[in-house]
């Protein structure tokens, strides 16, 4: 039979990950799977399990071949044609200035 938890045994945790020299991808497997609680033994779809994670260094991490110029990150503004592409390369050099 499987055992359910309760909410009033779920216990969240803060995890500090280092970013540095991680590549993006991998790095954003192994935070979504703690955000989403799969790394805990009571994990359960319907139930949240999740932790709370803080990245340092972002600014060192790495994107392997040509991503960084060539990878594009989309997003909506909300309004008729308002999509929005942004190159990681265009960025960091936005968020540095």
């Amino acid at each position: 039979m499987t055992k359910f938890v309760k909410k009033s045994e779920i216990s969240s945790s803060w995890f500090e990950i280092d970013a540095k020299n991680a590549v993006v991808g991998r790095l954003a497997t192994i935070i979504s799977k703690i955000i989403r609680g799969k790394n805990k033994n009571t994990f359960s779809p319907n139930v949240d399990h999740g932790d709370f994670v803080v990245v340092k260094n972002i600014e060192k991490i790495k994107f392997t071949g040509k991503k960084f110029q060539n990878k594009k990150y989309y997003r909506h503004t909300g309004y008729p044609g308002g999509i929005k592409e942004i190159t990681p390369e265009k960025l960091s050099l936005k968020k540095t200035q």
